[in-house]
């Protein structure tokens, strides 16, 4: 068995259209100085539609759906005549990227379009049928997901294409990363410049790990992923590299991303984190899981500094007693055997959680030995090895498992552990000190700058595209059921 997460690589687009709330400033409509035309009145009283985007159109029929989805998603939305112009600006930048990945021959066949599907209902533990049936139970049909879900994907492959596929990381931007990663370490976190006057200018550097929900999610999916931040946030806390955890996170979810935004100042901050760090200082992780409309932010202040400030000389001096060549760097690896039960229908987790206490308790009275258990009863790859995981180090195990291991001392056996695999329980047999070696951090540095290069050129990619198009808002502000003005 895989503990590591390593699920296949879905287009889940819809995530970053929610970022487009809080992340980027959302781009003005752009009337036309000229008053209606009797073909704009037209359109507008026959068909209800909001705007007109190049050569198609976004209706308020469109808006109203995308309000009630969230809201059913129990998202926090803002009141007022705003809400409509925020979810209409985001309709238009995804109409716009549909239209242009169109010209550009991007698309997905039926075919393509099964198979995706078969991969999520099989990753939820259910035939195409039975996901199926889920989803008309939820009051949608099963052609709107469909079209729904084929337009995330052609637009996550224009996306890719445009933006991905563009982004260049130099080894000197790795070396240098690795290097600040290491003078942070061994500053204990101290905040890396001076600190503002009180009232002046400011730059704040902030850091996130972003736990997305997908927008067709129900309540159980938005509790999960919360219950996720709010390990992550805990996680963070201690003494921990901030983007290092983000790192581990991600790479057992890879829907998970993490950045470090880089100094900016307040206005170009997404106002909900702003309001989040307002009073956190330098080095600080911020006490609360911040939600907004696209998942879940745990969020770090890694520095606050005066607008324009340069580096103190006596941290110019630090910098030069830095090591300049790469250095590996000290972990605890475990060694550990488990016996898993998965998640199946037939076996509640009453049923599981029973059964392995029973094993439990044979290995702690010293009845039965817990590697014979393991090759008897445990559902995995490795019971045939008797339940042996081999060596694992920091973030290499999903997190409820690897809190659990840590916890135990050598010889110990666990009490039930419950993951999204199953339920588990976990013996140590050894730890030993090892190295994070160089090639590994600098795998987790160009994961780190990809992160972040990409969210700056995101980000330009969508104003660029919104400025390039040819937009006119006719009317944003009735429901589709409100007589048009």
């Amino acid at each position: 068995m895989m503990l590591c997460r390593s699920f296949l690589k879905q287009s889940l687009s819809a995530i970053l259209f929610g970022m487009i709330l809080f992340v980027v400033g959302v781009a003005s409509a752009q009337d036309s100085s000229h008053s209606s035309t009797a073909s704009d009145r037209k359109i507008r009283n026959i068909d209800g539609v909001a705007a007109v985007v190049n050569t198609g159109y976004v209706t308020r029929k469109e808006i109203d759906d995308r309000i009630v989805s969230l809201q059913k998603q129990g998202v926090k939305l803002p009141e007022g005549q705003n809400l409509r112009k925020l979810i209409l600006d985001r309709l238009i930048i995804e109409k716009i990227q549909l239209q242009n990945a169109e010209q550009e021959g991007i698309g997905v066949t039926n075919k393509e379009l099964d198979k995706i599907i078969g991969d999520i209902a099989g990753r939820n533990k259910m035939t195409y049928a039975e996901f199926k049936a889920k989803i008309i139970a939820t009051g949608m049909s099963f052609d709107r997901y469909k079209d729904t879900l084929r337009d995330d994907v052609v637009v996550s492959r224009y996306r890719e294409r445009s933006v991905e596929s563009k982004i260049k990381i130099s080894d000197a931007e790795i070396d240098n990363f690795i290097t600040d990663r290491q003078r942070a370490m061994q500053g204990n976190g101290a905040p890396r410049s001076a600190p503002p006057v009180k009232g002046a200018p400011e730059e704040i550097d902030v850091a996130q790990i972003f736990i997305p929900v997908d927008p067709s999610a129900g309540a159980g999916a938005q509790a999960d992923a919360k219950k996720q931040a709010e390990i992550l946030l805990r996680d963070a806390r201690g003494d921990v590299d901030f983007l290092q955890l983000g790192a581990a996170a991600a790479k057992e979810n890879p829907k998970i991303k993490f950045q470090d935004l880089g100094y900016r100042a307040p206005d170009r901050l997404p106002q909900l984190f702003y309001e989040a760090v307002r009073n956190t200082g330098g080095g600080q992780v911020v006490n609360t899981v911040v939600k907004s409309p696209a998942g879940y932010h745990v969020l770090k202040v890694i520095d606050r500094r005066a607008m324009n400030a340069a580096a103190p000389a006596q941290q110019q001096a630090a910098a030069s007693e830095t090591p300049s060549t790469p250095q590996n760097i000290p972990i605890t690896q475990t060694l550990a055997r488990h016996i898993l039960l998965k998640n199946r229908p037939g076996l509640s987790d009453q049923d599981a959680e029973r059964r392995l206490q029973g094993y439990r308790d044979q290995v702690r009275a010293k009845t039965a030995d817990f590697g014979e258990l393991a090759k008897k009863y445990s559902e995995d790859g490795s019971a045939a090895n008797g339940g042996n995981l081999g060596w694992m180090g920091p973030g290499d195990l999903v997190p409820e498992f690897e809190q659990a291991m840590n916890r135990l001392q050598i010889g110990e056996v666990s009490n039930p552990v419950k993951s999204e695999f199953g339920w588990h329980l976990i013996q140590v047999l050894e730890r030993r000190d090892a190295q994070l070696t160089v090639e590994k951090q600098r795998e987790f540095a160009r994961a780190a700058i990809r992160e972040r290069k990409f969210e700056q050129a995101y980000q330009d990619w969508l104003r660029e595209l919104r400025d390039t198009a040819t937009v006119k808002i006719l009317n944003v502000d009735d429901a589709a059921s409100s007589a048009p003005r």
